[in-house]
């Protein structure tokens, strides 16, 4: 399961999907299909044949925040939206979370304090449920292009996600510093 922050108001505000329409979801996507883990590496809309294979996308907030970016109580509003999506897919062994505001609020909706688990890229925290909640920087136009978040960095932080997951690993080139 992968937790992004909120509706992009290029991308999932405007198509029913998450990360469609705006530039995270060009890494995300294109990550996604070379994992696997969708049918297609472009999506634009709710409607367009992408399909998500083992996977699903939720996001921390579910209304467009200004600034792009959810204020504390935004999220605190819609965590019991998150909690009821964790809890309804308790099946999902790895919470991928895609930067720090979506892991305080991973660890908000599973009840635990936000001293249980400090983000890091590439950190995995064991969760009391079983589950591993793995972090990511979040796939933002902002943290590529400043190379915080490279392509290589993203698609190995994915391929562990599938490791932990016990789905099938993507090709050892993707998984390659490139």
């Amino acid at each position: 399961m992968i937790v992004g922050l909120a509706p992009g108001m290029h991308g999932a505000n405007r198509t029913g999907r998450p990360f469609t329409g705006d530039f995270a979801g060009i890494l995300l996507y294109q990550s996604l299909f070379d994992a696997g883990l969708a049918s297609a590496p472009v999506s634009t809309s709710a409607d367009d044949s992408l399909e998500l294979r083992h996977i699903r996308i939720i996001n921390s907030v579910k209304c467009l925040p200004p600034q792009n970016k959810p204020l504390p109580a935004e999220i605190r509003a819609c965590n019991g939206y998150l909690a009821y999506e964790l809890a309804r897919l308790s099946s999902a062994r790895v919470l991928l979370a895609l930067g720090r505001i979506a892991h305080d609020a991973a660890l908000l909706a599973l009840g635990l304090p936000r001293a249980a688990a400090r983000f890091g890229h590439g950190q995995e925290h064991a969760l009391p449920d079983g589950r591993v909640l793995l972090d990511s920087y979040h796939c933002s136009r902002y943290n590529t292009q400043t190379r915080r978040l490279t392509p290589a960095m993203f698609r190995q932080v994915l391929a562990r996600a599938c490791a932990l997951a016990q789905l099938p690993q993507p090709p050892a080139q993707l998984r390659a510093d490139a």
